[in-house]
C-alpha cells in the first residue's frame, strides 16, 4: 500500500527512540516532551510488543502536571513489532497521527524487541522523503545492561548501537575504570561514528576528550539538540535505496498469534477476543497471553473498582519467573501507581486515575545461543521458561483484590 502525501503535512521533524528492553527510552522520551515550546503541537507513536496498551498511559500521566499537555498526542501500535510486520501498520498510524492532529513534531518509539534497520528500510522508502524530515537516531543505553555478557553479546542488543546516530548511555555509574574503557571500546567497535552522551556525572576521572562524547549532570541542551539534527543512519539508508532502486528487501515473518485467553473470575467474560474488541470492550476483567521471539508475554486490563493490595501485588509480581520486564497503572490500596520494573530498576509512582488498571509482563522462555558464556552466568540463570500456568497466575492476581465496589 503506497500512501500519497498530498493530504499530510510535509516535511514533519521525526525522530526515532530505539533501544532495547529496559533501556531506560520512557524517561528520555519524557526529555524530549519536556522541551517542546508551549502550543506547538507534538505526536508521539509508540510500538508496543505486548497487547495491551501501558507506554501511552505511562507517558500520559508523566505528563499530568503539565499545562499543555493537551498538545501532544499519543498513539500505541500494540501486538507486534512494526519492523517485523508488514509496513501496513506503520503507515497507517503514522498518516493518522498526522492527519487527525497536524502535528509540528512526530517522535516513533519502536518496541525494545525490534531490529531498528527494518524501521529505517522502512521510513527511507520514497513515499515517507517527503512527508518526513528524519532527524537523528537516539538509541538508549544501560550500562548495567552491558555488564552482564547475555546483553552485549546479543545481535538484538548489539542492533540498536550500530544503527544510532546518538547513544544516550544510561545507569552507568557502578561501573569500574576498566569496564568504562571496554565499554567505549566496545561502542567504537559497533558504530565508530556514534555521538555518545552520558546522562549521569562519572565518578571518576576519565577522558571523554573525544569529539563525539559528552557528559550530561542532568538532561540537558545537548540531548534536546538532537532533535533537530539530521539522520546520518537514515540519510545513508536513502542514498542506498536510490542506488539499488529495483532491491527488493525481505521483512522477517509475522510474529506469531494467539487467541487471546479469558480471565476466569466471578464475572462474565469473553473468549477469543480480538485486538479491535478489546480497544472498545467494557466487559472486564480479560487477560491474554502469547509466547513470540524468546520471550512469554501476558497482561491483564481490570475494572477499576479492583482495588489491589499494594505490598502483595508488588511481591506477587517480582516472584514471577524469569521476568524481564513489568509495566503496570493500577488502582491499589496506596492509590493509583505507576509500575516500571527492569530487572536492574524497580520503579513505583503514583498515578492519576485511569478507566482502568492494566499490568504486562515479559518472561524469558529461550536464551539464544551464545547469549549465556560462562559457568558462572548459567549457575546463575534460573531454569528458562516453555510454559507457564496463567491460571494459576490469574487465581493468585485476584486474591489481591481487597476491594471490588463498582
Amino acid at each position: 500500500m503506497a500512501l500519497t502525501t498530498s493530504t499530510m503535512i510535509q516535511n514533519i521533524p521525526c525522530t526515532l527512540v530505539t533501544g532495547f528492553l529496559g533501556a531506560g527510552k520512557t524517561t528520555v522520551i519524557n526529555q524530549l516532551l519536556s522541551s517542546k515550546p508551549t502550543d506547538e503541537r507534538w505526536a508521539l507513536l509508540i510500538n508496543e510488543f505486548g497487547r495491551i496498551g501501558i507506554d501511552g498511559a505511562l507517558l500520559a500521566s508523566a505528563q499530568d502536571d503539565n499545562a499543555d499537555a493537551g498538545n501532544i498526542a499519543i498513539r500505541e501500535v500494540s501486538g507486534g513489532c512494526i519492523c517485523c510486520t508488514s509496513q501496513l501498520p506503520l503507515q497507517i498510524a503514522i498518516t493518522r497521527l498526522l492527519s487527525d492532529h497536524h502535528p509540528q513534531r512526530l517522535i516513533i518509539e519502536p518496541t525494545g524487541l525490534a531490529h531498528p534497520r527494518e524501521l529505517i528500510q522502512q521510513l527511507s522508502a520514497p513515499h515517507w522523503q517527503t512527508a518526513l524530515n528524519m532527524q537523528a537516531v537516539i538509541t538508549v543505553l544501560s550500562g548495567v545492561q552491558w555488564q552482564q555478557q547475555k546483553y552485549r553479546s546479543h545481535d538484538g542488543f548489539q542492533a540498536h548501537v550500530r544503527d544510532a546516530d546518538v547513544l544516550v548511555v544510561n545507569r552507568y555509574t557502578q561501573l569500574d575504570a576498566d569496564e568504562l574503557k571496554a565499554l567505549q571500546e566496545w561502542i567504537a567497535m559497533l558504530n565508530a561514528e556514534v555521538a555518545v552522551i552520558w546522562t549521569e556525572s562519572l565518578s571518576r576521572t576519565e577522558d571523554n576528550s573525544s569529539n563525539n562524547t559528552t557528559t550530561l549532570n542532568t538532561p540537558s541542551s545537548t540531548l534536546i539538540a538532537q532533535l533537530t539534527k539530521p539522520s546520518h543512519t537514515i540519510s545513508q539508508q536513502r542514498a542506498t535505496d536510490k542506488t539499488k532502486p529495483n532491491h527488493i528487501r525481505t521483512s522477517l515473518k509475522p510474529l506469531t498469534r494467539q487467541p487471546f485467553t479469558s480471565l476466569m473470575s466471578n464475572r462474565a467474560t469473553k473468549n477469543d477476543q480480538s485486538l479491535g474488541d478489546i480497544e472498545a470492550d467494557t466487559d472486564l476483567p480479560y487477560r491474554y497471553h502469547e509466547q513470540q521471539q524468546d520471550v512469554l508475554l501476558g497482561g491483564w486490563c481490570l475494572p477499576a473498582h479492583y482495588v489491589f493490595n499494594a505490598d502483595g501485588l508488588q511481591e506477587w509480581l517480582l516472584r514471577l519467573p524469569n521476568w524481564q520486564r513489568i509495566k503496570g497503572l493500577v488502582n491499589t490500596s496506596d492509590g493509583w501507581l505507576k509500575i516500571n520494573f527492569t530487572p536492574d530498576s524497580l520503579t513505583i509512582t503514583t498515578a492519576s486515575a485511569q478507566i482502568d488498571s492494566r499490568l504486562e509482563v515479559i518472561l524469558q522462555s529461550v536464551i539464544d545461543n551464545g547469549v549465556v558464556s560462562n559457568k558462572a552466568e548459567v549457575e546463575n540463570t534460573p531454569p528458562l521458561l516453555s510454559s507457564l500456568d496463567w491460571q494459576a497466575c490469574d487465581n493468585e492476581l485476584m486474591a489481591l483484590v481487597i476491594e471490588d465496589t463498582p
